[in-house]
C-alpha cells in the first residue's frame, strides 16, 4: 500500500493541489464548486493552471494561491475531419505534455508537499505518495474513428487512470446518465470509481421570468468558436426579442455591445451568467458536458450545437435529444429560424435536477486520508 504524506500537523489542515484541463473552459468552471466545496470542509487549496484559466477562477477565489502549470494549447481544424486528423497529428504532442506535468509535480511537491492531488482530465498530476483523484466523464472515449478505435482508445485511458487513487466520474451512474456509455461504460477501470452526480457551479433559480428570449452561449476551441459565432450573428439581428449572447471571452475585457435588442458580452462573472440562464426561455449552446451540465441543473430549455469534429460532444448531443433533454441538430445545417421553429415544437423533458452528491466524495476523501495519516 501506498505511503501517503502527512497533513501539517501545526495546522491541522488538509492541502489539496487542483488542476483542471485546459481544453476549453469546462474543466475550469466545473471545478468552482468542488473548490468551494473543499473551502467549505476546512481544506486549503492551490490551483495549478494557465493565465487564461487563472484570469476566471481568481474571479470567483481571489484568496487562493494559483501557480502556474502550462496546458496543451492543442490546435483545431475548421471541418470536422480536419480536427479529428490534427488531434491524431497532436498525440505525440500530448504524451510529451503529460510527462512534462508529472516532472512538473515532482518538482513541485519538493517545494510544496500536499495531501490530496485533484486531476480533472491531466494524466500526469499523480504522485505514488499521495492520494491522487482523476476526474472524468470519459470513462469511454468516443473517438469518432469507429468502435475498435473506440475500444483502442478506452484500453489506453484505463492504463493512465489506474495510476491514480481514485476516479470521480461528475455523472449519475445507471440509465438517467447524462452522458450515456462515456460515463457509464460496461467496464470499469480498476480502481475505485465514485459518481459525483452533476456539477454546477450554478445555484438553483429562485424564479424564473423568461424576460430573455433568447440566449447564446459561446464556448469551445477556436476556430470553431468564431465560425459558429459569424454564422450564428448574421441571423440573431434579424431576430424579434430580446436576445443575449456571450462570446465566451474571458480574455477581451468587459465591453458590452448593444444592437437594437441584442446586447452581446465577451464574458461575464458566474453570477450573472447564472442570473441569464435563470431568466432565458431558450439557450443555445455547444453541447460541451460541463454547458450541459449546467442547463440541466438550472431546467432550461436548450438547443445543442456540437463543434464539429469533437466526437464526444457530438454523442452527448444526441445521447440528450433522445432523452428529450435537449434539442440539437449540426453546425453545418444550422438555421437560426427553423431550429427556433424545431424547438418550439420538441417535446422537452426538463426540470431542474439537484446537484449535491460530490459534496459526500470530498468528505470521504479527505476523511480516508486523515485516516491514513492518522491525524
Amino acid at each position: 500500500m501506498a505511503e501517503f504524506n502527512n497533513f501539517n500537523t501545526k495546522l491541522q489542515k488538509p492541502v489539496v493541489l487542483l488542476s483542471p484541463l485546459d481544453w476549453g473552459l469546462g474543466h475550469t468552471t466545473r471545478c468552482i464548486p468542488i473548490i468551494h466545496e473543499l473551502l467549505q470542509q476546512g481544506c486549503t487549496v492551490i490551483i495549478a493552471c494557465n493565465s487564461t484559466q487563472k484570469s476566471l477562477l481568481i474571479r470567483e477565489f481571489p484568496q487562493l494561491t494559483y501557480v502556474q502549470l502550462a496546458g496543451y494549447n492543442l490546435k483545431y481544424g475548421k471541418k470536422r475531419w480536419g480536427t479529428i486528423v490534427r488531434i491524431i497529428l497532436q498525440t505525440p504532442k500530448i504524451l510529451i505534455k503529460i510527462n512534462n506535468e508529472n516532472n512538473w509535480l515532482n518538482i513541485f511537491l519538493k517545494s510544496q508537499p500536499v495531501d490530496i492531488i485533484i486531476s480533472d482530465n491531466r494524466f500526469g498530476l499523480y504522485a505514488r505518495h499521495v492520494h491522487s483523484i482523476f476526474i472524468t466523464h470519459q470513462l469511454y472515449i468516443k473517438t469518432g474513428l469507429g468502435k475498435f478505435t473506440d475500444r483502442l482508445v478506452q484500453w489506453l485511458n484505463y492504463r493512465r487512470i489506474i495510476r491514480f487513487t481514485a476516479c470521480w466520474v461528475p455523472d449519475r451512474q445507471g440509465d438517467k446518465s447524462l452522458g450515456g456509455r462515456l460515463s457509464n461504460p460496461a467496464t470499469l477501470p480498476a480502481i475505485p470509481v465514485q459518481y459525483l452526480g452533476g456539477l454546477s457551479r450554478f445555484n438553483a433559480c429562485p424564479h424564473t421570468t423568461n424576460s430573455i428570449h433568447l440566449l447564446v452561449i459561446l464556448s469551445g476551441p477556436e476556430p470553431q468558436r468564431s465560425i459558429f459565432e459569424k454564422l450564428l450573428l448574421r441571423q440573431l439581428e434579424q431576430q424579434r426579442g430580446k436576445i443575449v449572447l456571450v462570446r465566451g471571452l474571458p480574455g477581451a475585457g468587459e465591453e458590452v455591445q448593444v444592437k437594437n435588442e441584442l446586447i452581446i458580452y465577451n464574458h461575464v462573472p458566474a453570477a450573472v451568467l447564472n442570473n441569464l440562464m435563470c431568466n432565458a426561455a431558450l439557450v443555445i449552446s455547444r453541447s460541451g458536458y460541463t454547458t450541459v451540465m449546467d442547463l440541466l441543473k438550472l431546467g432550461k430549455k436548450s438547443i445543442l450545437v456540437p463543434t464539429p469534429g469533437q466526437a464526444e460532444q457530438e454523442y452527448v448531443a444526441t445521447h440528450l435529444h433522445t432523452a428529450q433533454l435537449a434539442y440539437t441538430l449540426s453546425q453545418a445545417h444550422f438555421n437560426l429560424q427553423k431550429a427556433l421553429t424545431a424547438a418550439n415544437e420538441f417535446k422537452y423533458k426538463v426540470s431542474p435536477w439537484p446537484m449535491e452528491e460530490y459534496k459526500k466524495a470530498i468528505k470521504d476523501s479527505i476523511e480516508e486520508v486523515k485516516k491514513r495519516s492518522n491525524l
